[in-house]
């Protein structure tokens, strides 16, 4: 009994210690909270946007489980489970759409992940500032441009009769190449005209990191013999390895999320077997078929959201074990 006695007793003591730390946190949090208002109150801002445009339209996420009439209302309309996937699972297009959407994403990451890091690399080794700066306006320029100038660039300079880089193929002996309308062709043409426009922006992120690097770092490589390639790839690659493997996990994140915009700009009857993808077959199937169906639409996309949270999860993993760098 007297043992049990004092069992009760350091039990007791324990959980009146732990309640008090949680009332000394609790009261420091709130002093923080009272001493910072300002910084909280500017939170709130930001904080609001997030909840209305990002958490709140989840609550129509549901409209993919059910046969969504606009006159009934999400609730009114009636409940059907799987059924809109069931539906896009057995599509003929849904082997399609899937394919072209990996396809394009898949090809836009290794093609136009690696060049920014290069490019930042070799901007950092450039020491005469007004060349830098010129360089850096000329890669950086693009980036602003709109989708549908681009896209009516990419047409003007690709077209079959007048554009001038079937002018240079006839110039030298060679048949024109419709680009624009080979479905073989398209892929190529899509990642590799992003790659040109946002190539200087995405470099950006990398000078920034390599500007952290410590300068007493190359003085004793260079001091040691270090010859600057070797530099690069000991010390600045380094630097810059977990601000990159987080960007790859992002980019991880929008495999599925090939951009709207882009694509269906540049489809044609030609190219579709190729250019077709999830994003725009939304839009077709969901808004310019003859029938509206919000229910199937909604159901596809949220069955891309989902495998894209999973490819997030997966590269998240894998890079937390192989860099130890990761979200969360």
């Amino acid at each position: 009994m007297h043992i049990g006695g004092n069992l009760e007793t350091t039990t007791s003591i324990e959980l009146t210690a732990k309640l008090r730390a949680e009332k000394i946190d609790r009261s420091t949090a709130w002093k923080r909270i009272r001493r910072g208002w300002q910084l909280y109150l500017l939170l709130l801002l930001p904080m609001a946007w997030l909840l209305t445009f990002m958490y709140y339209p989840m609550y129509g996420a549901q409209i993919a489980f059910r046969d969504f009439l606009p006159g009934d209302g999400i609730w009114g309309s009636e409940w059907v489970g799987f059924a809109n996937f069931t539906r896009f699972f057995n599509s003929p297009m849904f082997v399609r759409v899937i394919r072209n959407t990996l396809t394009l994403s898949l090809y836009t990451l290794v093609a136009g992940f690696p060049i920014p890091i290069i490019f930042a690399l070799l901007l950092n080794q450039i020491r005469d500032g007004l060349f830098k700066k010129t360089i850096q306006m000329v890669s950086y320029a693009p980036h602003f441009i709109s989708t549908v100038v681009m896209v009516g660039m990419i047409m003007q300079f690709f077209d079959l009769r007048y554009g001038p880089i079937n002018l240079m193929l006839k110039a030298v002996g060679m048949n024109p190449i419709n680009f624009l309308g080979s479905a073989e062709i398209f892929p190529s043409l899509y990642v590799w005209t992003g790659v040109w426009q946002n190539t200087g922006f995405s470099t950006i992120i990398y000078l920034a990191a390599l500007t952290t690097i410590d300068p007493a770092l190359h003085e004793a490589a260079v001091v040691d013999g270090a010859n600057r390639l070797q530099r690069i790839w000991y010390i600045d690659i380094p630097g810059i390895l977990p601000v990159a493997a987080t960007l790859l996990i992002l980019n991880m994140g929008q495999v599925m999320n090939v951009g709207f915009e882009k694509t269906f700009l540049m489809q044609n009857p030609l190219n579709l077997s190729t250019a077709e993808v999830i994003s725009t077959y939304v839009y077709k199937v969901g808004l310019a078929a003859g029938v509206v169906n919000f229910s199937y639409a909604s159901a596809i996309g949220l069955f891309n959201s989902v495998i894209g949270f999973i490819l997030l999860l997966i590269a998240n993993r894998i890079s937390k074990k192989i860099t130890e760098t990761s979200l969360f």
